[in-house]
């Protein structure tokens, strides 16, 4: 990205190091269109309740800005068990009253979500600007504007709170409900990484990612100029909903839908140690998860090697080694360093560390898909292909996009009884050059299986309109269920 002006508060599209031709939907909140298009040409909207899929500007809400902050905030923690509570903080303008609708994401015969709980009518003010010292932006200093206590009898999993206003301004606060009850598989939301693309306040002055930040005229900055540790005390940017969550909630729509047995929990219980491995027969990472602590990693691969299943869904994983700090005031884990390659100190890529993720992973990171290219099947005779239709050199249209994963000879294998490359897909690099996706299968030593698509698009393939798949949802109830032991 260079240097290019644009208009400030449209600048979501563009202020991203890596392109998701999949963005954030198809979700009941979005930063543009309120209805998605099927195949047919019908519409089909997202919205669990019909009072929020009015949209546009008829009467119906808007989506607040970064710019005039007609309403936006975050949560701390950012995860909770029942019992616990969830704080809100946010900024209101003009002070008014407003509203919170809490929905739980999952399949409900197609809504996509659930409402949960709504909050009283609260007083909403104009919370303090945002505090930036060298590029890193906090809101740590707002005052507390809402606690959620948690019911006990509330389902873990994937929340969103959607912030109204009395004038109809809408913003969005994504939230995990956790537990530490043993499960089949343990659904891990990557907080760590929605948080290094949150380029917040998407402004034009003050906003700064892991990726961007601006300069004196506006412009948007590359990744030389950008923060080197962000807070996790401030809102996402835009629509308040982080860039690649779609990924995630794809996933948890199809899981949910067909009955799999989930646990839910962030990157940032798994780096804190909330995660116990032995409790779940898989770990499953839904979507782009592309940095990871060094406790983050620790924890996987003594989940790998003591018998539980890893299941990657997405491309360019535990690429940049990370650290978690707490904040200014002493709260564990709100402050997200990478220093990548600027300043003293070691390397920050895994592979530059002589950890390669293709050490865990099986595959790893290749680089950026252009245009969307098909996902080609190899050794379909293999049971993850079983009752998919899959044949040898099918092509399934679309499936290698966004970024991709394929092996790398020179670099170390994970130590493994067998493995399996299950596809090998040519697509064209920027560069106008051939490369190739590959997704990997294998099994370790202490039978867990060891699953990475290699690609952006496998999830959005379980449960995304125009997207949906019935190869890909059959191949990935295959590896389920054989994690689950329902074989």
């Amino acid at each position: 990205m260079g240097a290019e002006q644009i208009r400030r508060w449209e600048s979501g599209a563009l202020a991203h190091a890596v392109s998701d031709p999949f963005g954030q939907g198809p979700l009941p909140w979005l930063r543009g269109s309120e209805n998605y298009f099927d195949d047919t040409g019908q519409v089909v909207p997202w919205y669990a309740d019909p009072e929020l899929g009015r949209g546009g500007t008829g009467g119906g809400t808007r989506t607040a800005d970064d710019v005039h902050r007609q309403i936006k905030g975050f949560v701390s923690p950012g995860a909770a068990a029942p019992g616990e509570a969830i704080d809100f903080h946010i900024t209101v303008d003009p002070p008014q009253q407003f509203s919170v609708d809490v929905y739980r994401i999952g399949h409900y015969g197609g809504d996509g979500a659930a409402k949960i709980t709504t909050s009283p009518r609260l007083s909403g003010i104009v919370q303090p600007p945002p505090l930036a010292a060298d590029r890193t932006v906090s809101c740590h200093h707002w005052w507390l504007s809402w606690r959620l206590q948690i019911p006990s009898y509330w389902s873990v999993g994937a929340c969103v709170a959607v912030l109204t206003t009395a004038d109809g301004y809408r913003s969005h606060i994504p939230f995990t409900v956790r537990d530490d009850h043993p499960a089949d598989l343990l659904l891990l939301l990557p907080d760590i990484t929605w948080q290094a693309y949150n380029l917040y306040p998407e402004d034009g002055r003050t906003g700064a990612s892991l990726y961007h930040a601006w300069d004196e005229q506006g412009r948007l900055l590359g990744e030389k100029d950008a923060a080197a540790t962000v807070s996790f005390d401030r809102p996402y940017a835009g629509a308040g909903l982080p860039l690649h969550v779609g990924h995630a909630y794809d996933f948890i729509r199809w899981a949910e839908r067909y009955g799999y047995d989930l646990a839910y929990a962030d990157a940032r219980d798994l780096h804190a140690g909330r995660v116990d491995p032995s409790r779940y027969r898989g770990l499953v990472f839904p979507g782009h998860d592309e940095y990871w602590s060094v406790p983050m990693r620790r924890t996987t691969e003594l989940a790998r090697d003591t018998g539980t299943s890893l299941v990657f869904l997405s491309a360019n994983t535990m690429y940049w080694q990370v650290g978690l700090s707490p904040s200014a005031s002493g709260v564990p884990d709100r402050l997200l360093t990478c220093r990548k390659r600027r300043g003293p100190g070691k390397p920050a890529l895994w592979r530059e560390v002589d950890r390669a993720e293709q050490q865990l992973l099986g595959i790893q990171y290749a680089g950026r898909v252009p245009e969307p290219r098909p996902l080609v099947v190899r050794n379909a005779e293999h049971w993850l292909w079983d009752a998919s239709g899959a044949t040898e050199g099918d092509e399934i249209d679309g499936l290698v996009a966004g970024e991709a994963d394929r092996y790398f000879p020179r670099t170390t294998l994970p130590e493994h009884e067998n493995r399996i490359l299950l596809a090998h897909s040519p697509y064209q690099d920027g560069d106008g050059a051939t490369r190739h996706q590959e997704t990997s299968l294998y099994r370790a030593p202490s039978g867990a299986l060891v699953f990475a698509s290699g690609t952006f698009a496998w999830s959005p393939a379980l449960d995304r309109p125009g997207h949906v798949d019935p190869r890909i949802q059959r191949a990935t109830a295959n590896l389920l269920d054989r994690i689950c032991k329902r074989d």
